[in-house]
């Protein structure tokens, strides 16, 4: 058999080889490194057997697939030391996330001292190099034996595996685990790892199932590779919305209020509302929105037409009981059903259309508990909602449309940078979940495809991802930890309009059913919220900062001119305050700047005189003495512009 590999050289083989003994025969090194093997293009054990001609890659820590192997072993070295330190602690799953792994464990929950107790053990583990072994059972004798070891979840897992699965398992020493690979050779492979955190978490991610204790952990090739990761991981625990919004002020929650539940704080409350008033403005005289305000509740009946009720009421909050009231009601996830009937209520030419319908929309969605986070995951929301009704003939331009007005909320943020575009897809395989026929989905994504090509956007496709009534746009984002939420989306529908019986009368008098879009231009203000903070670390862009000026008189002396200053400052719609305390120059500088105050303004005996103004910045410093008048027509620019200053100094950003 001949191997190619992946420099575009060949080995040749009389007989069958595992991946790992043609990864010894290419380079000792390269053996000692393997962590996994890929075989034209599908990801393998080590040990898996090549037994034909085909391109061969030796994957290492260095890969991505191979990253994902060593941490899976790592993940089994922690299972190990935890069952030695807790023998009836019961096993659930463990596998390798973006960031490192984790493993869900039914037992008592573990303190940071019990994480450095298990990360000693798992060192020992290591120590000893013990050889990972694979071997398979049928599924009756696999069953029994995790029975005989009284581990009900993996029980469990064999039970919903199909029929014609491979049941395999790995052990290494005395410990054993259902698990399907790929794994290193030994213990020894794993050089830089960190157990981070503990947290619950249900199984299988659903609140009605018990909830286990989750260890999350890392693992890297090298040390200095790990370091980094873990310095990393200090910094965006600075930037943690959930942690500096809290600081900041922004917002905050409350047990008896509910999870999911946020209470935005006076200084919050004045970000969103800059933000609501752009986009209002933007769309409404920019991009030809009208504006709605409908209901933020509904009978059952109109879900029921929508697709929503049958598709998506475990993910709403409903009020009442339908086999005891007459009347039952549920409060909106979405706000699409109550435009369409704004759109009902009169006819329309095919002149009229598009028709651009925005509304500042609080919804409302039962997410799990364990789903729950800041201001990322909320049970209440507000979104920049707006559906366009538009004839099949606009659709094209229209959604382009949609995907400028969203990239340009994105520039003027910042945010353009940070994030990826999918086109999420429906799944052919479970067809249940969706509305219409094959065909209708196929064309329908086979011309958001053709649109993200055309305009150049790099994106990736995602099966499943749709809604139930049509294909989308996700425009996604990290958060300081990885983890991926959905900023902004834009969905094509061409279904709904039949159900609504929405049409248009076209040119020669017939009626005609419209295309709908779905959209958001900044997407939900709160998640949106979250993500600035942890962008710019709470140092927003000035236009966008609950305090944007602070006086700082020198003395009491100076306090009537500070108000002065003040009083022009607010008069130009500047959001100002003094710092009258009796306190030293020196601290009320740290504390505007503790604060996160872009401008301070320092008055004394020389301003007053001169009618000036000393001005600091968290851009360049100190910027010298100005005139009231040229630092008021500077600021004043930058936040009717929406500027973007750079930073000049960390020491600045201090």
């Amino acid at each position: 058999m001949i191997i190619s590999l992946k420099d575009g050289s060949a080995k040749e083989y009389a007989q069958p080889m595992a991946v790992i003994d043609i990864a010894a025969d290419i380079s000792e090194g390269l053996a000692r490194m393997a962590t996994a093997g890929e075989i034209d293009g599908e990801v393998v054990d080590l040990r898996t057997v090549v037994d034909k001609d085909c391109h061969l890659n030796i994957l290492t820590a260095n890969d991505k697939e191979g990253l994902a192997a060593l941490r899976h072993t790592t993940s089994h070295v922690l299972a190990e030391a935890v069952k030695r330190l807790r023998p009836d602690a019961k096993l659930a799953i463990g596998p390798s996330i973006d960031t490192g792994f984790y493993y869900d464990f039914e037992c008592e929950p573990f303190t940071r001292a019990d994480l450095d107790e298990l990360e000693k053990e798992m060192k020992k583990i290591i120590k000893e190099g013990a050889k990972i072994e694979r071997f398979e059972l049928p599924r009756a004798e696999a069953i029994k034996f995790m029975e005989e070891k009284g581990e009900p979840y993996k029980v469990e897992l064999i039970n919903d595996l199909p029929e014609d699965a491979t049941i395999s398992f790995y052990s290494q020493g005395d410990f054993t685990d259902l698990c399907a690979g790929p794994h290193l050779m030994s213990t020894k492979g794993i050089k830089a790892f960190k157990l981070i955190s503990s947290s619950g978490a249900y199984w299988r991610g659903s609140e009605k199932n018990k909830m286990l204790t989750r260890i999350y952990g890392t693992a890297f090739g090298k040390k200095d590779e790990l370091n980094a990761y873990l310095e990393q991981l200090e910094e965006a625990k600075k930037r943690d919305h959930n942690k500096l919004g809290r600081e900041m002020e922004l917002f905050t929650t409350v047990d008896v209020i509910g999870q999911g539940l946020p209470l935005l704080m006076p200084k919050g409350v004045i970000i969103i509302k800059e933000l609501q008033r752009w986009i209002e403005d933007l769309e409404d005289n920019e991009w030809g929105y009208v504006r709605t305000k409908t209901p933020l509740m509904a009978k059952s009946d109109l879900y029921k037409i929508s697709g929503h009720w049958d598709h998506y009421k475990e993910g709403m909050f409903v009020l009442g009981d339908e086999e005891k009231d007459k009347e039952v009601f549920a409060l909106r996830p979405m706000t699409c059903p109550f435009q369409y009937y704004v759109y009902k209520a009169g006819q329309h030419s095919y002149r009229e259309l598009p028709l651009r319908y925005g509304e500042t929309s609080t919804l409302f969605r039962n997410e799990d508990s364990g789903e729950m986070h800041g201001l990322t995951r909320v049970r209440q929301f507000t979104i920049s909602e707006g559906h366009l009704i538009v004839r099949p003939d606009q659709m094209v331009e229209e959604f382009k449309g949609c995907l400028a007005l969203a990239k340009y909320c994105l520039e003027t943020l910042g945010l353009q940078d940070d994030v990826t575009f999918h086109l999420s897809k429906w799944d052919p395989e479970n067809k249940e979940k969706y509305i219409g026929e094959p065909e209708v989905w196929n064309e329908t994504e086979g011309h958001i495809r053709q649109i993200l090509t055309e305009l150049e956007v790099p994106f990736v496709e995602d099966v499943g991802e749709a809604a139930f009534y049509g294909p989308k746009v996700d425009i996604n984002a990290k958060n300081v930890y990885g983890k991926e939420d959905t900023m902004i989306t834009i969905q094509w529908d061409a279904l709904l309009a039949e159900q609504f019986d929405m049409y248009y009368i076209d040119e020669n008098g017939d009626k005609k059913r419209p295309y709908i879009i779905h959209r958001t231009s900044i997407g939900c203000y709160e998640r949106t919220l979250a993500w600035l903070i942890e962008k710019y670390a709470g140092l927003f862009p000035t236009w966008l900062c609950p305090e944007q000026v602070r006086v700082l008189p020198i003395s009491e002396k100076y306090s009537e001119y500070a108000e002065k200053v003040n009083k022009e400052l607010k008069a130009n719609g500047i959001r100002s305050s003094v710092d009258n305390r009796s306190e030293k120059i020196g601290y009320k500088i740290r504390e505007s700047r503790l604060a996160k105050v872009p401008y301070m303004l320092v008055v004394g005996a020389k301003e007053e005189e001169d009618g000036v103004v000393s001005v600091r910045s968290r851009y360049l410093g100190d910027e010298g003495q100005k005139s009231l008048d040229e630092f008021i027509a500077a600021i004043t620019k930058e936040i009717r512009t929406k500027e973007i200053r750079k930073i000049e100094t960390e020491q600045q950003a201090k």
